[in-house]
């Protein structure tokens, strides 16, 4: 299972989604440009020892990965999504990715990627923070495949 962060600009939730990415054995990728440095101390007093137990994967921008990656299915989270992702049918390879916090992802990437689900908020409400985001619809795509360890 993969979680794809575009250009995230908010070091302590790429952090927290790291560490969550070692407890389960997730593989991350960051789509840069980030919106910070990995050595920025806010980061690091997040993500601890846990970067070492992570694999991340750095891409120079979403062409690059896309190029890596155009056989991989990829589902976009995203507010502006009719599907649920309780709703959705996980495959143990599948491409998680998440926008930026401040701007999601471009128009242009919700026209060329297939898959988009969401979850369901109260409708007074714009947006779960990206770190929370990830452990839900993670959570869920590990306990249909059976990847808990």
């Amino acid at each position: 299972m993969h979680i794809v962060l575009y250009k995230p600009d908010i070091p302590q939730n790429t952090a927290a989604i790291i560490r969550l990415a070692a407890c389960f054995d997730l593989k991350i990728h960051l789509i840069e440009p980030c919106g910070f440095n990995l050595s920025d101390e806010r980061f690091k007093r997040v993500v601890m020892d846990y970067i070492g137990l992570s694999k991340i994967i750095r891409h120079e921008d979403f062409e690059t990965f896309l190029k890596r990656y155009k056989k991989s299915r990829i589902i976009l989270m995203t507010t502006k999504a009719k599907k649920f992702y309780h709703n959705f049918k996980f495959k143990k390879n599948d491409m998680l990715l998440f926008g930026r916090e401040s701007a999601g992802v471009p128009e242009n990437l919700h026209k060329i990627i297939k898959y988009k689900i969401k979850i369901p908020m109260n409708k007074k409400t714009r947006s779960l923070n990206v770190a929370i985001s990830v452990a839900i619809v993670a959570s869920e795509a590990l306990r249909q495949n059976k990847l808990f360890k």
